[in-house]
C-alpha cells in the first residue's frame, strides 16, 4: 500500500474506476478483442497497433480495435469494468490495481490476469532546466528540495503513471506536491503535446515523466530546451522500491546531451487480460506475441530489450497469469 495521500489523483481514477464498473457489455468471444493502449504515437500504441496486425489473422477479420487512450494507471480498472479485453499495463500498476492501493481509493481489480511480462523497461526520471539548477545552485534534488528553493513541477494529467510516482518521490524527500505549492512553486500538469512548449518558454523547473527509450517527447524536450537529468535521490527511491518499483538507471545516451547513466525506477509493461476472457483466445494472443517477438521488438526502439524466454517471470508479471497464457508457456517448455 502507498504511504501518501493524493486526493485529486483518488477521485479522478475513482471516478474513471467507477464508469469501468458500471459498464454492461456481453464477454467477449473469441472474435472480439479491443486493446487498450494510449494515445496515437505513443510506444504503447505502435505495440498495440502492431499486435492487432498480428492477432487479427488468427481470431478473424474486424475482430480487434485498438483504444487509444487510456494509460498505466486507467487500463487494469479498464480491463476490470470490461471496457478492453486486453491492455498494456505497468506492473507496478497492475500489482496496485489487483491489492487495491491507495491511488484507486478502495476499488480494486481482482479480475486481471498477466499475459505477458517484461515488454520494455518503463523508467520513470526526473529533468530540470539549466536555469532552474543555476539558480538553485545544485543538480542534487535532495539538497533542491531541502533548501526550500520553491519548485514548478510539470507532469502529465491524472492517469499517467509518472504522477503517482511523482509524489512518491516527494514523499521520499520529505515533502508533498502540495507542500511545494504553499512554499511558493506550483505543480503544473497539462497534456503530452503542451509538454515541450512549457519548458522552451521557461514555464518548468522541474519535468517527471517515464523515460522511454525512443519516447518523443523527451526527445524533443532534450534536443530544443537546455535541461539536465537528475538522478533520483536514494531517499526515494527507498520508498519507489517500497510501493512495487525496480531501482535501476536509464542512458546513457538515450536522449541529446545524457552523457552518463541516470538513475531511475522501473515501473515494467506487462500485457494484462481479463480473467473472463477466455482461454483459447488467450492462449493464441499469447503465442502470437512470443512467436513474433522480433517483429514486435522491431516496431518501435522501446520495444527491443524485450526477452519473451522471461515473459512469464513473475518479477516480469507481477500478477497471476491468465489459464490461457500459462497453457501456452507450458506447451513450449517455458515454465
Amino acid at each position: 500500500m502507498f504511504h501518501f495521500t493524493m486526493p485529486r489523483l483518488k477521485v479522478a481514477v475513482a471516478a474513471a474506476a467507477l464508469g469501468a464498473a458500471t459498464f454492461t457489455a456481453a464477454v467477449a468471444t473469441a472474435q472480439d478483442v479491443r486493446i487498450g493502449a494510449m494515445r496515437e504515437g505513443s510506444s504503447w500504441y505502435v505495440f498495440a497497433a502492431t499486435l492487432e496486425q498480428i492477432i487479427e489473422p488468427i481470431l478473424g477479420d474486424n475482430t480487434v480495435e485498438v483504444i487509444a487512450r487510456g494509460g498505466g494507471v486507467a487500463n487494469p480498472m479498464v480491463v476490470q469494468g470490461g471496457k478492453a479485453e486486453i491492455a498494456l499495463s505497468n506492473k507496478a500498476t497492475a500489482v496496485w490495481a489487483v491489492e487495491g492501493a491507495d491511488t484507486y481509493e478502495g476499488m480494486s481489480a481482482p479480475d486481471i490476469r498477466s499475459l505477458v511480462g517484461g515488454l520494455n523497461d518503463v523508467y520513470v526520471g526526473v529533468m530540470a532546466t539549466q536555469a532552474f539548477i543555476d539558480k538553485a545552485g545544485s543538480s542534487d534534488l535532495a539538497e533542491i528540495v531541502a533548501s526550500g528553493t520553491p519548485i514548478r513541477v510539470l507532469m502529465k494529467p491524472v492517469g499517467s503513471s509518472a504522477v503517482p510516482v511523482a509524489e512518491m518521490i516527494f514523499e521520499g524527500l520529505g515533502t508533498s506536491l502540495d507542500e511545494i505549492k504553499k512554499n511558493g512553486g506550483d505543480v503544473i500538469q497539462v497534456d503530452t503535446a503542451q509538454i515541450a512548449d512549457q519548458i522552451r518558454n521557461g514555464g518548468a523547473d522541474i519535468y517527471i515523466d517515464t523515460m522511454i527509450k525512443g519516447h518523443p517527447t523527451i526527445t524533443e524536450v532534450a534536443l530544443t530546451a537546455d535541461v539536465q537529468f537528475l538522478d533520483i535521490p536514494e531517499a526515494a527511491m527507498a520508498v519507489l522500491a517500497d510501493n512495487g518499483l525496480t531501482p535501476g538507471s536509464y542512458g546513457p545516451g538515450w536522449y541529446e546531451g545524457q552523457d552518463a547513466a541516470t538513475t531511475g525506477a522501473n515501473l515494467g509493461t506487462v500485457l494484462i487480460a481479463n480473467a473472463n476472457l477466455d482461454e483459447e483466445t488467450a492462449y493464441q494472443i499469447t503465442k502470437a506475441i512470443i512467436e513474433n517477438a522480433e517483429a514486435l521488438k522491431s516496431s518501435h526502439g522501446a520495444w527491443s530489450q524485450f526477452d519473451p524466454a522471461a515473459a512469464m517471470k513473475p518479477e516480469n508479471v507481477g500478477i497471476e497469469l491468465h489459464s490461457g497464457a500459462v497453457r501456452y508457456y507450458t506447451e513450449a517448455g517455458l515454465m
